[in-house]
């Protein structure tokens, strides 16, 4: 979901690549090399051929995403599943409070199935 999230923003592939290894790359050009925010990646095969960069601010890929939106989005793209964000959390989270808001008083409560 937080790909779609930042997507919608930028009207493109958040992490665009013509292959696994580009997007892996892309990835963590923008979020930094995981290093020790992903517990064991050390030890994978050929760790150490990967170079090592710093994490970017996110206002940089999706500079139109308000404070909330970045929050959330922030939370969303942690390399550790252990402080990634719940999906019952994030639904409970500003950006998605006030969306939701939005999206039933524009449409008078009435959502179509």
């Amino acid at each position: 979901m937080s790909f779609v999230l930042a997507e919608l923003y930028i009207k493109t592939a958040l992490f665009a690549g013509e292959s696994e290894l580009q997007q892996l790359l892309n990835i963590f050009r923008l979020l930094g090399t995981p290093n020790g925010r992903w517990p064991g990646v050390s030890k994978l095969p050929n760790w150490d051929e990967y170079p090592q960069w710093s994490s970017e601010s996110l206002v940089s890929a999706v500079p139109e995403m308000d404070s909330d939106g970045l929050d959330l989005l922030s939370k969303m793209l942690q390399y550790n599943p252990s402080k990634r964000i719940s999906a019952r959390k994030a639904m409970q989270h500003p950006y998605l409070q006030i969306l939701t808001r939005f999206v039933f008083e524009t449409t008078r409560g009435e959502f179509s199935q």
